[in-house]
């Protein structure tokens, strides 16, 4: 029996803690790092966003030190600099008027992501606000849902066409021109996944308990729909850039006294044959710029569904 009373030096007692059991473990879960750590998981969205930050950045600083402006009045002295080939000066050339493509580009790109992102800002603010009241209010679904059946019906390049001739060209009429009934299906998109989500055992509880709705769409609602708005903004980027490529390609776009992609694109289809790379380039940068936009959006916009985080 003395032997059994020798302390082991090998073994430690430990005090019972009664609140111990209580204690739940789980890791600690940040949405925003699960997001981003799942974005970049894809090595295709990394490189595609690399293009994309390069090319925000060119468009936005190479204008400021080129001060290229499509109505500067060519040089008629300068006749040899006319139509030169891409090479290590110039990089994409020159066109028929001796001015550097490369200069050019990058200031239609910087007009063309100006219009892009201020249109898909005014789209998706005023679609998502319009879209949670429509879905939560009988009475706003009642005028809303007539409102989007009749412009739901008009092609969206025909009202922007007939806005532009109205208002003049110009960059404010234009994206007032692309945002004004491209809300509209945003909103309807949106109205579609509240119904969804409002009628949840959470939701129907939390209204029986006095809740107010502005609470219930903010807290409730609105971050169940972060991937879907994600989702709809990669959309709405890359297809108003197409827009307004086509609209200026149509002589209905920025107007003369901007530089733009699309007018570019116009202006040099005449030398596909002759000098294809004048219209070669400007091509090729618009289609890249829609393309990596779009995919890095739907990437994030997966990302960004809580789903995809469950491991």
């Amino acid at each position: 029996m003395s032997e059994m009373n020798v302390k082991d030096d090998r073994f430690t007692f430990q005090k019972a803690d009664d609140s111990a059991s209580e204690h739940i473990s789980a890791p600690k879960y940040s949405y925003w790092k699960s997001v981003f750590r799942q974005f970049f998981r894809s090595k295709l969205a990394i490189m595609l966003l690399v293009v994309v930050i390069a090319v925000v950045l060119l468009s936005i600083f190479q204008p400021m030190f080129s001060g290229y402006s499509p109505m500067k009045t060519p040089n008629i002295n300068n006749q040899a600099m006319k139509y030169i080939r891409p090479n290590s000066t110039y990089w994409f050339g020159t066109d028929d008027k001796g001015n550097s493509l490369f200069d050019a580009v990058w200031a239609g790109t910087r007009n063309s992501l100006i219009v892009s992102f201020s249109a898909t800002a005014i789209t998706v603010l005023v679609g998502v606000i319009v879209g949670m009241w429509w879905g939560f209010s009988k009475r706003v679904d009642a005028v809303m849902i007539q409102v989007y059946n009749v412009l739901a019906n008009i092609p969206t390049t025909l009202i922007a066409m007939v806005l532009v001739y109205a208002l003049g060209s110009g960059m404010g009429s234009l994206i007032f021109a692309l945002s004004i009934t491209s809300w509209v299906s945003v909103a309807y998109f949106i109205r579609v996944q509240v119904m969804i989500i409002r009628d949840r055992e959470y939701n129907l509880a939390s209204r029986c308990l006095g809740t107010s709705t502005w609470t219930m769409i903010t807290k409730n609602i609105l971050p169940y729909l972060v991937s879907v708005i994600m989702t709809e903004i990669s959309r709405d980027i890359p297809s108003f850039i197409s827009y307004e490529v086509f609209l200026s390609y149509l002589g209905v776009g920025l107007g003369r006294q901007y530089a733009s992609l699309g007018q570019m694109i116009r202006d040099y289809s005449p030398y596909l044959v002759s000098t294809p790379y004048l219209f070669w380039i400007p091509v090729t940068i618009s289609a890249v710029i829609s393309v990596s936009l779009y995919i890095v959006g739907q990437t994030l916009a997966d990302a960004s569904d809580p789903r995809t985080h469950m491991i």
